[in-house]
């Protein structure tokens, strides 16, 4: 006791416990672990606290104990991510780190090589967690909203299982639709036929659906009626059965719109709304069906409301930042309106 006390005395800290480990990497592996570069290595190296050192196809990890068994199991996960086929880049392997440092019980190597629609030597995967939860939504609900912001894949996700069903011909047909809401922008009189006066509302439509399908077939297909993309209001008086129908930008629907659209459901169809409840482009204030939907189907059974948000943004790593700092505005802003109401009030009652 005398010789721990005059340790404390002496200002001396304990001497926090080290732990070293190394984890072979198989050697077909190595190239795509550590990346062209070195660029996914580096990342690993400036994500994780441990010390990593890399010779050969051996890894050496070093630190603390939970450090250490931390790093083991990214790279776990990134060697189980390779060997399903993945490419591994430093954007997935933020994605897996992150996955990982959330502590949820899903493994990011199941998360990120679940395969939806391969064209081309292109696979079509989800990126995020919440995103292979929307993805497994749609195959077990008969109804999905899909809510968040932009780019956080809502639509392009659901056209990818939606060309995955027609082509397990699991459906007879693809019903893609969109309001024709202008955002915040007044396009005036547009000359042409009345299809080419929707095309431009319809056209980030036909822009995902050409990444999955050949752009060759697409006319034959829609001439035939196995793909159809149409303005909400053509889906008036119609029952849709052996469908998969999609209603994007469904913030921009009335709330009549909106239960419309869902009672066209037929049998053996099924349906997913999309859309950001921070980007209403309705005129003179009117409400989003999307907003009033949320309440209104919450406890319907079969019906499932998925939650994205900037977490599961895939675009250029800005534009999580642009979404956040406008989530961070609204805050802010809705904040001060509430105590200038209330403030209002209190003076109304003086």
């Amino acid at each position: 006791m005398a010789a721990g006390g005059a340790a404390a005395q002496s200002g001396e800290q304990p001497q926090t416990a080290t732990a070293q480990s190394k984890v072979n990497i198989p050697d077909d592996v190595v190239l795509t672990l550590v990346g062209s570069r070195d660029e996914n290595l580096r990342v690993v190296e400036d994500l994780l606290t441990a010390d990593v050192h890399v010779r050969g196809n051996e890894v050496t990890l070093s630190g603390e104990p939970a450090e250490v068994a931390f790093a083991e199991r990214v790279f776990a996960e990134l060697i189980a991510l390779i060997g399903k086929g993945s490419q591994l880049n430093p954007d997935i392997v933020r994605r897996s780190v992150g996955m990982l440092s959330a502590d949820h019980n899903e493994s990011p190597a199941d998360v990120l090589s679940l395969d939806i629609v391969s064209r081309r030597g292109r696979t079509i995967r989800p990126k995020t967690l919440n995103q292979k939860r929307y993805v497994d939504a749609i195959d077990h609900h008969t109804v999905v909203f899909g809510i968040g912001p932009a780019g956080t894949g809502k639509t392009y996700l659901a056209m990818a299982k939606a060309v995955q069903a027609l082509q397990a011909k699991q459906v007879n047909r693809i019903i893609l639709t969109r309001p024709a809401v202008e955002a915040g922008e007044r396009l005036g009189f547009l000359p042409g036929t009345l299809y080419e006066k929707i095309d431009p509302y319809l056209r980030p439509l036909y822009d995902a659906l050409h990444d999955m399908v050949d752009p060759e077939s697409v006319p034959r297909l829609t001439q035939a009626g196995t793909i159809e993309i149409a303005p909400l209001a053509f889906m008036r008086g119609r029952t849709l059965n052996d469908s998969f129908i999609i209603l994007d930008e469904a913030q921009n629907t009335t709330p009549e719109q909106m239960k419309m659209f869902l009672t066209r459901l037929g049998f053996g169809s099924k349906i997913v709304v999309t859309g950001d409840v921070t980007q209403i482009d309705l005129p003179g204030g009117q409400r989003s069906g999307l907003k009033m939907v949320q309440n209104i189907l919450d406890d319907v059974d079969d019906v499932h409301f998925s939650q994205l948000d900037s977490h599961d943004v895939v675009r250029h790593r800005l534009v999580t930042d642009i979404v956040n700092a406008y989530d961070r505005w609204h805050a802010i802003n809705d904040a001060d309106q509430h105590d200038e109401r209330r403030n209002g009030q209190r003076r109304g009652r003086a």
